[in-house]
């Protein structure tokens, strides 16, 4: 399944992307699709109402498309976790996952502007897989306990300024969480139809010219197992969102640091997961 929220920011409704391209509303279920909501039996809850003639199609031509999640708790965020990112920023490759967390707050929809902050001259694109969680994760015995805690997996844009990371403080949480730095959808795919996670092609492309190509095969540490790993020093709740690293591409590691500027497009598209388009503009 493919759940969306549609409309304009804070008034977004619950659906269900059909593969048709229309929409049944789900408010019969859920006034949202958040925390509570992804914390039960959604497939099944689902289905029952569609059964029952309880989700009406609605239009969604033209309708704004808000983050297939509403109000994550945490945005827990894993860094150089692609060998090849790695290494072309000059980094170790890590012997545990390198973690931070971002600010719930700059989770925006796949097709809002992105706000380049003021003082900013090294803004810079990261493709990365989210993982959202459906089931409290605390203490998980192995990574095997992980797949019955995830709810789905979208498209994540951790974009990232460069100077503030990595310049202006030990840690990286100031070049992380400035305003509208993380575009998540189109969708919020279920496991069931996603498969393997760790068989899902990542690109990337500035103003239409390729820059990063990767697969989740080549993480260094998989989804299993930062589900697993994380619960061992957080408790992962309904609704919070895990991006899960970038693969290489990214501006710092380029020649001649191509930052992005006003006016640039940045397009992403994870293999089952959907594309999501943002533009840049001054804050």
């Amino acid at each position: 399944m493919k759940l969306i929220r549609l409309g304009e920011p804070g008034r977004e409704i619950p659906a269900l992307l059909l593969e048709d391209g229309k929409a049944l509303d789900l408010r019969a279920l859920t006034g949202d699709i958040d925390g509570e909501f992804l914390a039960g039996d959604v497939t099944a809850r689902i289905e029952e109402a569609r059964t029952a003639g309880l989700l009406p199609v609605i239009d969604i031509a033209g309708a704004r498309l808000g983050a297939p999640v509403a109000r994550p708790g945490k945005v827990v965020c894993v860094g150089l976790n692609y060998r090849d990112h790695a290494e072309e920023t000059g980094a170790a490759v890590p012997e545990r996952p390198v973690v931070f967390m971002k600010d719930p707050s700059t989770v925006v929809g796949p097709y809002d502007g992105v706000l380049i902050p003021r003082g900013s001259a090294k803004t810079d694109w990261e493709v990365e897989l989210a993982v959202v969680i459906g089931r409290e994760a605390r203490y998980l015995e192995s990574p095997d306990e992980a797949a019955g805690h995830i709810a789905g997996y979208a498209v994540s844009h951790d974009v990232s300024e460069r100077e503030f990371q990595l310049e202006f403080s030990g840690q990286w949480d100031l070049g992380k969480s400035c305003e509208t730095f993380n575009p998540l959808g189109p969708w919020l795919v279920t496991p069931d139809e996603v498969g393997d996670p760790q068989s899902l092609g990542l690109r990337l492309a500035v103003n239409g010219e390729a820059r990063q190509h990767g697969s989740t095969k080549n993480m260094i540490f998989g989804v299993a197992y930062l589900v697993w790993y994380l619960s061992q020093y957080m408790v992962l709740r309904p609704g919070d969102v895990i991006n899960t690293g970038t693969p290489a591409g990214v501006a710092l590691g380029l020649p001649g640091t191509p930052y992005l500027r006003a006016g640039d497009t940045v397009e992403l598209t994870i293999d089952g997961l959907g594309t999501q388009r943002q533009t840049f503009n001054n804050a």
